[in-house]
């Protein structure tokens, strides 16, 4: 049996270091943003990095298989990335991987606000979805059948909390959903405030949210663009996770696009013209998915 009390981050065997965080904490460097444009990249699941002016790199949900075995839900391991700042919005192992980020800065289930920076992160607290009898599987009311966990607010377990990430930065503020329910407290509601960009949970077997959870989440937002994520991707996922394509959604929208690559450039003026688009990465990541499929066969005849 593994001992895992001594398991844990394994930064120190990293070679990278914070040279870059001393150069962007300079007030000076930090105000010459230059253009207002940011990067957005999607690595799958529910993973984005965003980029800001200044070149600060935040990386939001890495995602990992899950812990106990026997049951993968991604095809191979997260693949290396450095960034300065990784963040997750829950203790769900396909959200939950910041231990095996090459970053400065980790901020695990961030509650408040913390700069730096040409970027501001407001971290609110909610609750992950509980309910989902809307879905193709009622994962959540299996979770309660065969475990001992409390799924139900407010006596859930820690795994069932969520935190809402707000980025703001270049004169944008982006959202990043994590599993939120939907249906959140007012106090929730005025905390996010106006929302520029959402990234909202969004998938054929409606695994976090209903097509019409999505929608009410949406009108409260009004947020100028929404992009899914938490969906199937053929070379990324395992039909095992029971996700499914977001297609099905994006053909509903009247307003719907695909992006050409797995990093996209946004400029504050582009998203302030845009009104009510639905953006989606479909199967592109921003990274090679047959390169890490070569890297784990080699691993595996080792």
């Amino acid at each position: 049996m593994r001992d895992r009390s001594k398991e844990g981050l394994w930064a120190w065997k990293q070679s990278e270091n914070n040279n870059r965080m001393i150069a962007l904490q300079s007030e000076e460097q930090s105000q010459e943003a230059g253009t207002k444009t940011i990067k957005l990249a999607y690595f799958g699941g529910s993973c984005f990095r965003i980029t800001t002016p200044a070149g600060l790199s935040l990386m939001i949900d890495p995602w990992r298989n899950p812990p106990w075995g026997g049951w993968d839900w991604y095809l191979y391991d997260f693949p290396r990335c450095e960034v300065d700042i990784g963040l997750s919005t829950h203790a769900h192992f396909d959200h939950d991987n910041l231990h095996s980020l090459h970053a400065s800065t980790l901020i695990d289930r961030l509650v408040g606000r913390f700069e730096f920076a040409d970027a501001v992160i407001s971290g609110i607290a909610d609750k992950h979805v509980s309910d989902s009898t809307h879905g193709v599987y009622d994962w959540a009311g299996l979770t309660r059948k065969l475990t001992a966990m409390e799924t139900v607010p407010p006596d859930n377990w820690r795994s069932f909390d969520n935190s809402i990430l707000v980025i703001e930065t270049a004169g944008l503020r982006i959202l990043h959903w994590g599993d939120n329910r939907p249906n959140p407290p007012q106090a929730v509601w005025d905390a996010l405030g106006k929302i520029d960009i959402a990234l909202l949970p969004i998938d054929g077997s409606q695994h976090v949210l209903s097509y019409e959870q999505v929608a009410q989440v949406r009108d409260r937002l009004n947020a100028r663009i929404t992009i899914p994520h938490h969906y199937f991707v053929w070379n990324v996922t395992h039909r095992a996770s029971t996700l499914l394509p977001p297609d099905e959604w994006m053909a509903s929208q009247s307003n719907a696009h695909y992006t050409d690559a797995g990093e996209i450039l946004l400029s504050v003026e582009q998203v302030r013209s845009t009104d009510s688009q639905a953006l989606c990465f479909g199967e592109k990541v921003c990274f090679d998915p047959a390169a890490e499929l070569a890297r784990k066969s080699v691993a595996a005849g080792a």
